[in-house]
């Protein structure tokens, strides 16, 4: 792989020119931070390697209608619709454009960045899932962004990684850039990139050399600077979470607008369909001068791509905000008729296009057939290999990271809230098999990305289910540690990571979270080995544990998986955890949702 060159940053459009951070001398007497500008910015983010459509039902047209949605053709061709048609166009990636499918599990990122390259977006934030194969495996993916003809700058201002490091062989920035100034329309226009500092260090997989800053902290001291330099409209681009980024909105002097991700939060009014959404689009705040800043999010999975309309005055002042999420709805159209779907035609057809027509957050988007043609040549190496069939699933195995809380703004009806997550319940059954030697298992309910329904499971279905490069690790621990791990995981599911929650095979428990910090997760048993009696655990039981190596590591929260793997007592299978999942299935033939009695949380009481 080649070394990424240093980045040429150059004028794409007459009427658009970029200034690299800390260049003040490409200033000229007609650029000036004091004119009015009008903006108009298009982004997504946490798109995860989701690059083909979903199936999505919407209640339309006075019943449930199922189109295509949404798919990186569909991103790229609305985008470049909406650039056509506007001026002052800005395109923003918020990061974690990586993992999730089996695009990038076969193609380290290179499927992501070849696509991502048809966009040209102006700048792109790096997220936690970004590190998720080390620094090491961030700068294939950006060496493999750095081929295209875009330079699409990398923003992560709070993200330093050491010199001599995969991520700075040479200098700090490298690969990573704190910000960039864009000339616009003869105003100056400072992007700022913000990653979310201790989910990535601790839930995913950066060198221990590479430094997470305080988000706040960094972010004024950014803004600050570009202030002393002049710029007085400032964009932050962050991987940081729609609450996080209300609250750093607040807190912040001089800040206008925040492009995020991370919480894979749905804005704008999709109630009428059927979607919950998190707040409005955009949502308006008032930042520590007392002005208005624009705070968006584009939902997730290359779904919606966000269009934000923002005015400032001559003093850097936000004077009106407003916008769209476009949800990329296509062809074909169905709804069910029996046991079919069936296409719509006639009246039912022109109600529901009219019913598009009337709103702007929908939109019939046909992809873009350069960058589905880019996609096929994918595709086709992925079809054989994914598509063959590893086993069934006698029922519907639903997602949920904590009991009873929705992920992702949905939640399979068939998820008990008392219990979570059915599927995350079933791969630590599956770990448990695969690893022979362990007593119990451990996973985090993170680490499981998606619902399994009844029918036909493939190759391809496993990977999606379990997308990270982790293997199978045994440690050997004491009960008391693994009563205080499954605390912390709690805790840290809680506060920082909600896929930090802990599910199980072989441990049961109760958790009430109005107890005491430490003693939420309480009254645990173990299955015996080869006996099949459940017994309380106590301090003094020795047993082997089996998580997958991110966790083993002390990640996610798993303090106490850290020590006692710094201790001597873990052991790398070197078990591919996807892989295992498969051969696991391939052994089993079928899997189903566990026995009430072997699900890992027996019942979940939430804070009152």
């Amino acid at each position: 792989m080649n070394t990424r060159p240093a980045l040429v940053l150059t004028i794409l459009l007459s009427s658009l020119a970029l200034v690299a951070c800390n260049d003040s001398d490409s200033d000229d007497d007609e650029t000036s931070s004091d004119a009015p500008l009008t903006l108009n910015i298009l982004h997504i983010n946490d798109h995860h390697s989701n690059l083909e459509a979903y199936d999505q039902t919407l209640d339309i047209g006075g019943a449930e209608t199922t189109f295509a949605l949404g798919g990186f053709p569909r991103v790229a061709a609305k985008i470049a619709e909406r650039e056509s048609a506007l001026e002052n166009v800005l395109k923003l990636h918020a990061g974690d454009a990586i993992t999730g499918t089996l695009y990038f599990s076969s193609f380290e990122g290179a499927a992501d960045a070849e696509l991502m390259n048809l966009v040209c977006f102006d700048a792109f934030a790096l997220g936690n899932h970004e590190f998720d194969r080390g620094d090491a495996g961030l700068k294939l993916f950006l060496d493999e962004l750095a081929r295209g003809n875009c330079d699409t700058p990398v923003l992560a201002a709070n993200v330093k990684p050491e010199v001599g490091t995969p991520l700075a062989p040479s200098a700090q920035d490298d690969y990573i850039q704190p910000y960039i100034v864009r000339e616009i329309d003869g105003a100056r226009v400072g992007i700022i990139g913000i990653d979310i500092a201790n989910k990535t260090r601790n839930s995913s997989s950066p060198l221990a050399t590479t430094e997470f800053l305080d988000e706040q902290e960094t972010a004024q001291a950014m803004i600050d600077e570009l202030a002393e330099d002049g710029v007085n409209k400032i964009i932050l681009l962050t991987h940081y979470q729609y609450q996080n980024d209300l609250e750093l909105a607040a807190s912040l002097s001089g800040v206008d607008v925040i492009i995020g991700g991370d919480s894979h939060s749905l804005l704008g009014d999709f109630s009428a369909y059927g979607l919950e959404s998190s707040g409005p689009y955009p949502t308006m705040v008032t930042n520590a001068d007392g002005d208005q800043v624009c705070v968006a999010q584009a939902w997730q999975y290359s779904q919606v791509v966000g269009e934000l309309n923002v005015e400032w005055n001559e003093a850097g002042v936000v004077q009106g905000c407003e916008g769209v999420p476009h949800l990329l709805l296509d062809e074909p159209i169905t709804r069910e008729q029996g046991d079919d779907d069936v296409e719509l035609t006639g009246a039912d057809r022109d109600a529901v296009l009219a019913a598009i027509e009337a709103d702007a957050q929908l939109s019939l988007t046909a992809p873009d057939a350069t960058v589905e043609a880019a996609l096929q040549s994918y595709t086709d190496q992925l079809a054989e290999f994914a598509n063959e069939v590893i086993g069934t699933a006698t029922e519907d195995l639903c997602l949920a990271r904590i009991p009873g809380e929705a992920y992702g703004d949905s939640t399979c009806d068939g998820e008990d809230p008392n219990r979570g997550s059915d599927i995350a319940n079933v791969v630590a059954q599956a770990f448990l098999y695969m690893s022979k030697e362990a007593d119990v298992s451990i996973q985090n309910g993170g680490g499981v990305r998606t619902d399994i329904f009844a029918g036909d499971i493939t190759i391809g279905d496993a990977y999606t289910l379990l997308p990270f490069g982790n293997t199978l690790t045994n440690l050997d621990m004491t009960g008391a540690e693994i009563r205080a791990v499954l605390n912390e995981a709690v805790e840290y599911a809680h506060s920082d990571s909600t896929g930090a929650y802990p599910y199980a095979a072989g441990l049961r428990w109760y958790v009430d979270m109005s107890r005491a910090a430490g003693d939420r997760l309480y009254d645990i048993e173990y299955r015996v080995r080869n006996e099949g009696a459940w017994a309380p655990l106590e301090d003094r039981t020795e047993l082997k544990v089996v998580s997958n190596s991110f966790t083993a590591e002390g990640r996610d929260g798993y303090v106490t998986f850290g020590e006692v793997s710094e201790d001597g007592r873990a052991e790398d299978t070197f078990l591919d955890y996807a892989q295992s999942f498969v051969d696991y299935m391939m052994e089993v033939g079928t899997i189903s949702k566990p026995a009430t009695d072997e699900y890992s949380t027996q019942n979940y009481t939430p804070v009152p």
